[in-house]
């Protein structure tokens, strides 16, 4: 028998829980023992959810998104990892954007520039998300959306808006000319496999050549041309039909589309032996019928068979039994289990999986999250109040994390939410394989269809066929580790040849945001070095220096890459589909441009308006105790070393020495765009090529260690622009190096409390109103947020996305009007 992670709630298979015994004997259940919670070890694996601000973009936009990191067997935010790899995707399969976003408690946030400085053209995009741990199981485990990308002035001049507006609405009342196209169909036995002379439930799934689901016909024959089933399909392409193989038969179906498409598609080989497991639903009950025929029964009399029920690989249910009837059925004990996709597994006496059945558990949470705005219909720019409540049924506060998205509709008339959302995602999509079309509606309880419907999804997109498959086996080794911070490592060798220097000292000064860090490490036996779990957002100026046992500088420094290279990119998209949702939405975004006067070539300036100051190449080195820039205004020396005379004080250079006079004119350390110098050298130096010099003095230039003893100059050439190259330098490295992604600030205008305030025409027809990414509940429940509307008559859609302290994914929505 398999060994199982763990057996929770385990029950006397076909014992304590209801067996319903279809032929007249009477079965016992070799179990194996359940394991204490101290022995119970579960792989920790992560599981990503993006919430994203909305679908489509304009370029030259902003993207906003909110990371939920949840522990994969029970969706409780999971604190595991601390950096999560967010990348923007283009339509050729290229990473355009990669932000390593913080997570804290399992929650972080970030946004995407969408400009075409980054190269963003108009197209399909992907958003993809994942841990570097997260790296080491099974690619389901990383998040993927798709995102449009729209030109909104990309428009044929020849055409006129009343000619776009005829041609939008053609494709809204679908009268455009429909192109022929192909279609593909496959089949799903219940269980795996098709046996003879067992009676099966065959799925079946259909979609065009661009994967999209169409409605078709069908009728089953056998390979004597005899008509045996009639079906159709009855959800997003799917369908479902009942076939007994007869010995010696082969079948096939002929399917047709709503425009006369046809197509004849074989069944899949029958099998003369073997296990199947079949599932009903029957009074809110799952019941597990195990089949098989006279020929296996006759071939493996009494084989033991062993039946496993598992949700997200925790198995809550396994037990044994001697099969000598075709048919047993028994109930899922659906108490023991948690919400979502259960897996039940038969495996034969040989433990090989022979069938394998997917049903959801749905619970009952006692969790009530409301979203309502203080009224339905608003002014334009008029303050918009949204009210959260997270309660029980009883009235208690539920302790939960939200993100908030309001966004501008843009003539779409959307009256169901049937997109991906935090709980499809955690409950469905991260469980099966492939794309779900619409996968919102499974988890809409207003649609009194949608339990049967995704137990069709789960016969398709679940389907499963072992017959030819191996066990898998166990790989201990995991490659990838878990991230809490940045890492910086090394090794430190000598200067000729590759033997390893130990016991050297390595310093590491790192400058960001004016403040300085400075970190202190010995190499090991082999002469490795590592600087753990370093916590800092955006651009960094690194220092690294290493020196020997007497304090001199000494040995060759080799830097290990700071970040491991991305995951191997499996997204292309080679054109839009176009529907009547994007024209509208891409005709409402032009229009408001048109109407505010916003121009193709003032969208950029919405992303970020920056006032240059005359400082000179940024400093890497934080605060200097002197800094002198210079301009047109600086006179003209003849060498360098009056230019460092005149404008830092107290230097002196004496017989081409440089040097404070504090330090006794001793020679200063010289650093040039952060490479050492020695000043026999400067000389080569001409005057015109210096940008800005910084000097430092006493406690600030500790930061550079004994070599800062007699103070330190820095000089920054005009691009880089130097007329002799240095002495190569071993012992030092300086760079700079990009740390976590620095989250902006959702723009949204602070004087709400007046109703006039005055809009800039970008803000004044935003697609996204507001984003908040943290929305927490206070001790009662209940959270507030406020902003303003823009200046546009629209429909807005209001929506969270979150997840409650004991894991429950939650997603709600709200709409309201703005008119003039």
């Amino acid at each position: 028998m398999p060994t199982t992670l763990l057996s929770l709630g385990l029950k006397q298979f076909f014992g304590c829980f209801l067996v319903v015994i279809l032929m007249s004997f009477k079965m016992y259940s070799q179990v194996t023992p359940t394991p204490s919670q101290e022995e119970i070890s579960i792989p920790e694996i992560e599981k990503t959810y993006l919430h994203i601000d909305r679908s489509y973009y304009n370029i030259g936009e902003s993207l906003w998104y909110k990371a939920y990191s949840v522990y994969a067997y029970n969706n409780l935010l999971f604190d595991k990892s601390n950096i999560l790899y967010v990348e923007l995707i283009s339509p050729d399969s290229k990473i355009l954007a990669r932000n390593k976003t913080r997570l804290e408690e399992g929650l972080g946030h970030g946004d995407f520039k969408l400009t075409d400085s980054v190269g963003v053209k108009p197209g399909v995009y992907q958003i993809r998300a994942y841990t570097n741990w997260s790296r080491n199981f099974d690619k389901e485990f990383v998040f993927k959306k798709e995102i449009e990308i729209m030109d909104v002035f990309d428009r044929d001049a020849s055409k006129t808006n009343k000619e776009y507006k005829a041609e939008r609405k053609k494709i809204k009342n679908k009268t455009i000319e429909k192109p022929k196209y192909t279609f593909n169909t496959q089949f799903f036995p219940e269980g795996g496999s098709l046996i003879e002379n067992i009676i099966s439930i065959v799925a079946f799934k259909a979609v065009d050549n661009n994967g999209l689901p169409i409605v078709v016909k069908g009728k089953i024959f056998d390979s004597d041309e005899n008509l045996v089933a009639l079906t159709e399909s009855v959800h997003d392409g799917m369908g479902k039909f009942q076939l007994k193989p007869t010995e010696g038969k082969a079948y096939y179906a002929k399917f047709m589309t709503l425009n006369g498409d046809e197509i004849e598609v074989p069944l899949p080989k029958v099998n003369k032996q073997g296990y199947l497991l079949s599932v009903k639903a029957k009074n809110g009950k799952h019941i597990v019928t195990i089949k098989t025929n006279q020929e296996t029964l006759a071939m493996y009399p009494d084989a033991p068979i062993t039946v496993i029920g598992a949700t997200r690989a925790i198995t809550y249910f396994e037990g044994t039994q001697s099969l000598n009837s075709t048919t047993l059925s028994f109930e899922v004990p659906e108490t023991d289990f948690p919400e979502g996709i259960s897996q039940i597994t038969l495996y034969d006496a040989n433990a090989r999986p022979q069938s394998e059945r997917l049903l959801y558990i749905e619970k009952n949470n006692d969790v009530k999250v409301e979203i309502a705005t203080d009224k339905k219909v608003y002014k334009t720019k008029e303050k918009v109040i949204v009210t959260i409540s997270s309660k029980t049924s009883s009235g208690e506060a539920v302790p939960a994390s939200f993100s908030l998205s309001s966004t501008d509709m843009n003539g779409v008339s959307e009256t169901k939410n049937y997109g991906t959302n935090i709980s499809s995602y955690f409950f469905m999509e991260s469980d099966i394989r492939g794309k779900v079309y619409n996968p919102g509606y499974y988890f809409d309880r207003s649609n009194s269809k949608r339990l049967d419907y995704l137990d069709l999804l789960l016969l398709t997109q679940g389907w499963r066929d072992f017959l030819w498959k191996k066990m898998p086996e166990i790989n201990d080794s995991l490659a990838y580790k878990v991230e809490k911070g940045i890492t910086i490592s090394g090794k430190v060798k000598q200067l000729f040849g590759n033997k390893e220097k130990p016991d050297s000292n390595v310093t590491l000064a790192l400058f960001n945001k004016g403040k300085v860090n400075i970190l202190n490490n010995v190499t090991d036996t082999i002469g490795r070095f590592k600087f753990e779990n370093l916590v800092f957002m955006g651009e960094a100026s690194m220092m690294l220096n290493t020196q020997n046992e007497k304090g001199k500088n000494r040995g060759m420094l080799l830097l290990d890459s700071l970040y491991l290279p991305p995951m191997v990119v499996d997204f292309k998209r080679d054109s839009i589909i176009y529907t009547s949702e994007n024209m509208v939405v891409k005709e409402n975004i032009y229009e408001k441009h048109i109407m505010f006067g916003v121009a193709a070539e003032n969208i950029l300036d919405e992303v970020e308006i920056i006032a240059k100051k005359k400082n000179g190449p940024a400093s890497l080195y934080g605060n200097a105790d002197n800094t002198y820039v210079i301009d047109e205004k600086t006179q003209h020396f003849s060498d360098i070393f009056q230019l460092i005379q005149f404008s830092i004080p107290g230097v002196t250079a004496i017989g081409g020495v440089i040097g404070f006079n504090r330090y006794g004119a001793r020679p200063a350390y010289i650093l040039i765009d952060g490479v050492e110098w020695d000043q026999n050298d400067l000389m080569g130096i001409h005057t015109d090529d210096v940008a800005k010099i910084e000097a430092f003095k006493g406690p600030s230039a500790a930061i550079f260690g004994t070599r800062g003893g007699n103070g330190v100059i820095i000089i920054y050439t005009k691009e880089g622009v130097i007329n002799k190259d240095p002495k190569p330098v071993f012992h030092s490295i300086t760079q700079k190096i990009e740390g976590l992604h620095n989250a902006r600030v959702f723009y949204s205008p602070e004087d709400i409390e007046n109703p006039f305030f005055e809009m800039d025409n970008r803000r004044a027809i935003r697609n996204t109103l507001y984003w908040n990414p943290y929305v927490h509940p206070n001790e009662n429940g209940t959270v507030e947020v406020t902003y303003s509307n823009s200046e546009v008559n629209t429909t807005v859609k209001v929506i969270i996305e979150g997840i409650t302290a004991t894991g429950i994914p939650v997603v709600k929505h709200a709409y309201y009007t703005i008119e003039e």
